[in-house]
């Protein structure tokens, strides 16, 4: 007795985590954290808004003209 395929029950799909593209996607939240950190250090480690460290990282990171 042989059992078609079709008749097989199907096991659910497995979800991947998505992957950031190197060149030309959308960089990692670790990826844009590690370059911010950089420039808040490089601005010798300021209090305030770590926003614009975190912007001016997405921006390079992603290759938008500033």
């Amino acid at each position: 007795m042989t059992t078609k395929s079709s008749e097989l029950p199907k096991a659910p799909a497995k979800r991947r985590k998505p992957v950031a593209k190197k060149q030309g996607g959308t960089p990692s939240r670790e990826d844009i954290a590690r370059l911010a950190e950089k420039y808040w250090a490089e601005r010798g480690w300021p209090e305030g808004s770590p926003e614009q460290d975190w912007l001016r990282a997405e921006r390079d990171l992603m290759g938008v003209a500033s």
